[in-house]
């Protein structure tokens, strides 16, 4: 390596190191939140960074006293790590246990090893300046110097590590394995220039990469140390792309360097074995980059190696809530539930069994799975179901396989066992009642089914329970919702069949006082002609189930009114009629005849003989008023206000309780309104108002369900 390509390099590499450094100072600071510990790690980090910044400076402008200076920095590097760790040190027996204490002092033996760190950067200072004018010996005193500050970190490394609490162990390994690398790093380096009577510009150039590659190490365990009081996150996410980018990284180099012997190695036939080997590699790294499972194993590990929980439940939560809400069809619902449990544990398909009514448990939806045999039915009362009821276990049937006493009281069914690769059997518990279980495949990784996966699985299948109940009960309610229009629109029919009967009865009864009579026979024919097209009409609605109104016209309503005052005086004579004439208002001509004919018998049925029952028409500037009052029995305020225009509520004791809510119903629709004013024992007056003119373009959907 000549001189300018030294210089290059070693630039290029402590410009990484500073670089690297800075970046990692200043996201510290970010997080900062006060505390001697993380003083000290931003100290050590900062100075790092300006040692880096002096070797760079030393080799640009070589002189005495810029290499003096990047000496002192070295030293005051090694001093800044010796005081973060001999401060971990003095409480890595008492203040771990206890890690929320990072208020408390420096140890007295913190501020002797920077002062011996200190002493000895003098030391190596003077013998860089000594070295010029005494030779190779100075040169040695100062590579023992050296070494002997990076046998020290080496040393307090070690210490950290063994007197560690265990359960303190896995958060300062991280920091350990990095520095520890870097002093036997700078232990190589000076032991080789001991031996060899200089320093090696190779290991010089690559002093600075080897520090810049330590700070994942340590900012791996800050990350696990909140003691230190830095609040630094560690994505997962960087944690895989960094770890796939340094396999990758690692690929590449064995992959060069094989080329390389191959090609000096190869003789005439060296480069054609190189590009054959280079397009090997190529294809084999497109087929792993590809590979699910080889994702699947590296997330395993870095999970296991890398962070206290396998799982960041954040991403994990929304990533299950995502897939759970990405259909609306029940099917596509039900394999969504499959393929959210099946990621939280890389297995690659499954199938759910939900359970139906008295018939047990039914293959429901699968995912990336074969076809299930029709005969794989669970009974609602077998063992296997009232077990998963119970207890709500997770049941891996591979440890069922190897230790079936680790299940008491289980007894798998034969079709289960049938199943290829069938792995972790999951329950669906809604409350306490089992409305189905998922049965997944073995994963593409291997898996150590812990309390952390038992338990996330279970949270998630509760999940995905509620969901899949939350989808049932919709249908449900739909269903529901349908039988119950049906039931309205039978509860009309039904009330319109007994006005029906009630308008025949009438005519019966007074057939055999007046069958002779001309005028009584051509009523009773009239009669006859309407209950005929009313119940057509009504046989109409139950075949098809409702019939659209028509667009309101104009109705004439004394009309109307006079030919409902009409059928009802064929028994009672005494309906005093007022009406006046030519009045217009919105509506359907057969609708309006329905309502007001049911008012006016409302007012028969609750006025006694010798009472009074009198229809008036009249109108004013908005609305056109159809008043039917009586002498009859009264309703209480009460009533009216809390029940009288609502279904099923009536004062007559063979009634229904639909007449005046269906009526309600159409003249609102209309834009109208129905006002009753009634003292009980003094009669009723109930007010029609229809709106004039034309106000109403199409019948609201409440209309469209009553006809």
């Amino acid at each position: 390596m000549t001189g300018s390509e030294f210089g290059t390099a070693a630039i290029w590499s402590f410009g990484l190191a500073a670089v690297s450094y800075v970046l990692f100072a200043l996201r510290l600071a970010l997080g900062w939140r006060g505390g001697p510990r993380a003083t000290l790690l931003v100290a050590a980090t900062i100075v790092t960074a300006m040692w880096a910044a002096g070797n760079i400076v030393a080799m640009l402008w070589a002189s005495p006293v810029s290499w003096l200076a990047a000496n002192v920095l070295d030293a005051l590097r090694y001093a800044a790590w010796f005081a973060f760790l001999a401060y971990l040190l003095k409480g890595s027996a008492a203040d771990e246990a206890n890690p929320a204490t990072p208020s408390a002092p420096i140890h007295r033996s913190t501020i002797a090893l920077v002062v011996a760190a200190l002493a000895a950067s003098v030391m190596v200072s003077e013998g860089q300046v000594f070295a010029r004018m005494l030779g190779a010996q100075a040169r040695t005193a100062e590579y023992i110097l050296r070494l002997g500050l990076a046998i020290t970190g080496l040393i307090l490394v070690e210490q950290l590590l063994r007197r560690a609490l265990p359960h303190a162990r896995w958060g300062l390994k991280p920091l350990c394995v990095g520095l520890a690398g870097v002093f036997a790093f700078d232990i190589f380096f000076y032991a080789e220039a001991m031996l060899f009577g200089g320093l090696d510009p190779s290991i010089f150039v690559a002093r600075g990469i080897a520090n810049a590659l330590i700070i994942p190490f340590i900012a791996m365990a800050t990350a696990r140390n909140t003691g230190w009081t830095l609040e630094l996150h560690m994505s997962r996410g960087a944690v895989f792309q960094t770890t796939a980018l340094l396999v990758t990284g690692a690929f590449l180099m064995a992959v060069a360097a094989a080329g390389y012997f191959v090609r000096y190695l190869g003789g005439s036939w060296g480069q054609a074995l190189q590009i054959e080997l280079l397009f090997a590699a190529l294809l084999f790294g497109m087929l792993v980059a590809s590979s699910g499972g080889f994702r699947s194993k590296l997330k395993v590990f870095i999970s296991k190696n890398f962070f206290s929980y396998r799982y960041d439940y954040r991403k994990e939560w929304l990533r299950f809530t995502r897939t759970l809400s990405e259909e609306s069809s029940v099917a596509k619902v039900q394999e969504r539930c499959v393929e959210a449990l099946a990621n939280l544990v890389e297995s690659p398909g499954g199938a759910l069994w939900l359970s139906h009514e008295r018939q047990g448990l039914h293959p429901a939806s699968r995912w990336n799975m074969a076809s299930i045999d029709d005969h794989a039915i669970e009974p609602a009362s077998g063992s296997f179901v009232r077990f998963l009821e119970r207890t709500g276990w997770v049941i891996n049937l591979h440890d069922y396989a190897a230790e079936p006493a680790r299940y008491p009281e289980l007894a798998l069914p034969a079709w289960l066992l049938a199943i290829p690769a069938a792995w972790l059997v999951v329950p669906l518990l809604s409350g306490t009642e089992l409305i189905g279980f998922v049965v997944l495949v073995t994963p593409r990784a291997a898996i150590d089914v812990n309390w952390e996966v038992r338990d996330l699985l279970k949270t998630a299948s509760r999940q995905a329970a509620s969901y899949l109940g939350q989808i049932r009960a919709t249908d449900a309610l739909l269903e529901a919702r349908k039988f119950d229009a049906f039931n309205r629109m039978s509860a009309f029919v039904v009330h319109d069949l007994k006005n029906l009967v009630a308008q025949l009865s009438l005519m019966l009864r007074n057939a055999e006082r007046h069958r002779d009579n001309p005028e009584f026979q051509r009523d009773m024919l009239t009669t006859v002609e309407h209950v005929v097209g009313r119940m057509n009409h009504l046989m109409q609605q139950l075949r098809v189930g409702t019939t659209p109104l028509e667009k309101p016209q104009l109705t004439d309503l004394e009309k109307v009114v006079r030919v409902v005052c009409a059928e009802k005086m064929i028994s009672r004579a005494e309906i005093e009629v007022d009406l006046a004439s030519g009045i217009q208002a919105v509506g359907h001509d057969e609708r309006l005849e329905h309502v007001i004919g049911h008012l006016v018998q409302n007012a028969l049925d609750a006025t006694s003989d010798g009472g009074t029952v009198a229809v008036r028409l009249h109108r004013d500037d908005r609305f056109a008023t159809i008043e039917i009052t009586d002498t009859g029995v009264g309703m209480a305020p009460e009533f009216i206000r809390d029940r009288l225009f609502k279904p099923f509520e009536t004062t007559k004791a063979g009634g229904m309780g639909i007449g005046v809510y269906e009526s309600w119903q159409y003249v609102s629709g209309l834009g109208g309104q129905i006002l009753v004013d009634s003292v009980p024992g003094s009669g009723t007056r109930v007010r029609v108002l229809l709106p004039l003119g034309e106000g109403v373009t199409s019948p609201p959907a409440e209309l469209r369900e009553l006809t």
